[in-house]
């Protein structure tokens, strides 16, 4: 069964529950979540979309976004995320690989994205926006029309408000199998001015140009693209994560196997990825709002009676700084996206002694990987990040560097030939069962004949009374040219305290030449992980 499937197929089962709980506190109950997502599948095929269409989204996370993107998805459709903040150029690129069929965006962003005075302003705030609303694709707008909405766009209002016959919602709930159209269903309104349809090859690189889905029954297929998620690359060579429907269910099993989640839980985050277990499983999502600030997400977990939340290590102790104790319905708090430092997980579990604090290893590519407790990482005393036993196929190649395999492993990359074993650029040891993180392949620095991996003294250097953070880089020495080890950290720890106090932790040639202390160390990204080439410059 796919995994829209069974996400129907649950709603089905408890469809006066709340599913869904919004930043603003609206409720959305499964039943309706359900008549939505099988509307906006039953429009968007009635007006084109076709097996393996791509579509450029561009909707913050929101309970309409989740609907949109699921409908997608229940059509045969590739939700295409390539982040159109992400500038010009890298935008045109990522557009030239992916060649989607339609776009998908807030009313906002497609008048931001053509009217001057709002483009102007966004410039001026260092946001370039691509231009959306000129773009040769079919077109779906999320909100109130506004003034640059392309004409002849949909409105995910009209979509929501498209009959479900009641034998459509029971095909798509077997096996997969999609609804068959009695003939040509009525075009929404607004959607005849849309123009001719645009051609293009689709994201999955099949010619689907003459499949005709009317009058016919239409098979998701499991290991069909279902969401494209562009990471990196250059402008020259932009790259994108190619996830199924198969491969993204399997993740979501082994997130359920390792975090027991049912009707009465309440999860409180803004990740899709346990959000969608959390649907699956019949429990309660709740959402933040867009930019809440530490306080808020602090109060929304007491005040929703949360079970489960997400941060990211940096975030947790930005809300732990205005509330050191989290609430009591708290069973789980998971760390992910990033390294968590010793002294978060301190501070976690000192904040939440009645919940279990899990650290997620996972990649785009593959997830989750590792969970490990906070105990068990605080404990860990052999040098490196502990990441724990791995819940996927594991491989150690002769240089140390982890490769991963599985049911949840990606389809490959867009443009490029399947895969079946990803090498993550990742440098491990095996500890018994369990995987220990020694550090990037690319991070590693060169003194004379000893490879220093900054992720291998980092974790007990953060251990350190007076230190939150640590990082080790290398920086040119002006006058010599040579590469310098320098150690920054933040907290109370002074310099000359720490030089004395790192002999009896970490190596001799691993010793810094320098040592600094920063306010913060820098961060981007929208998961804000430690961003290296910053603090290269920070501490020139």
């Amino acid at each position: 069964m796919t995994l829209i499937a069974r996400l129907l197929e649950q709603a089905a089962r408890t469809p006066s529950a709340v599913a869904l709980v919004a930043g603003d506190g609206t409720e959305l109950t499964y039943g309706e979540l359900r008549r939505r997502v099988l509307a906006v599948r039953t429009g968007l095929r009635a007006n084109g979309m076709r097996a393996g269409d791509g579509v450029l989204f561009s909707v913050r996370p929101s309970p309409d976004s989740l609907v949109l993107a699921l409908g997608v998805v229940a059509a045969g459709g590739v939700v295409v995320f390539a982040d159109p903040g992400a500038g010009p150029e890298m935008f045109a690129a990522r557009l030239r690989l992916a060649s989607p069929r339609w776009s998908a965006a807030e009313s906002v962003l497609y008048a931001a994205s053509r009217l001057r005075p709002v483009r102007a302003l966004a410039r001026r705030r260092g946001l370039l926006l691509p231009h959306l609303a000129d773009l040769p694709l079919r077109h779906i707008h999320v909100g109130r029309r506004l003034p640059g909405v392309p004409r002849g766009s949909l409105s995910l209002d009209a979509l929501l408000a498209t009959a479900v016959p009641e034998t459509s919602t029971r095909d798509v709930l077997v096996a997969g199998r999609g609804m068959p159209l009695p003939g040509r269903a009525p075009t929404l309104p607004g959607a005849e001015a849309a123009g001719s349809d645009v051609s293009g090859s689709d994201v999955s690189g099949s010619d689907v140009s003459g499949s005709d889905v009317s009058g016919s029954d239409f098979e998701l297929d499991p290991d069909a693209p279902a969401a494209v998620i562009f990471t990196s690359g250059t402008t020259e060579k932009p790259r994108a994560v190619v996830h199924t429907q198969a491969s993204l269910a399997a993740a979501l099993d082994l997130f359920r196997e390792r975090l027991p989640l049912g009707p009465g839980d309440v999860v409180h985050t803004d990740q899709l990825m346990l959000g969608l277990p959390t649907l699956v499983s019949g429990a309660r999502w709740s959402m933040p709002p867009l930019f809440a600030s530490p306080r808020r997400f602090a109060l929304q977990l007491r005040e929703r009676g949360a079970t489960h939340t997400f941060c990211v290590p940096v975030h947790l102790a930005e809300i732990l700084d205005v509330e050191p104790s989290l609430p009591r319905s708290l069973r789980y708090v998971l760390l992910g996206a990033a390294p968590a430092p010793a002294g978060v997980l301190r501070r976690a579990v000192e904040a939440a002694p009645h919940a279990e604090v899990l650290s997620v290893y996972a990649m785009t590519e593959i997830l989750p990987v590792a969970i490990a407790s906070a105990t068990e990482k605080l404990a860990h005393t052999g040098g490196g990040d502990l990441l724990g036993t791995p819940l996927v196929g594991t491989r150690v190649a002769s240089d140390g560097e982890l490769w991963l395999s599985g049911p949840n492993l990606c389809r490959g990359y867009l443009g490029e030939a399947p895969i079946t074993e990803l090498p993550t650029g990742d440098l491990v040891r095996r500890e018994g069962d369990r995987l220990v993180l020694i550090g990037r392949k690319k991070d590693m620095l060169i003194r004379g004949k000893f490879n220093l991996y900054p992720g291998l003294y980092e974790p007990a250097i953060s251990t350190l009374d007076g230190v939150d953070e640590a990082a080790i880089v290398g920086v040119p020495d002006a006058e010599t040219g040579d590469e310098q080890v320098v150690l920054a950290v933040t907290g109370t720890a002074d310099p000359a305290s720490l030089r004395r106090r790192l002999p009896q932790l970490i190596d001799h040639d691993a010793l810094p030449d320098r040592i600094v202390v920063l306010p913060s160390l820098p961060r981007s990204g929208r998961t804000r992980k430690l961003d290296r080439d910053l603090l290269r410059e920070a501490v020139r």
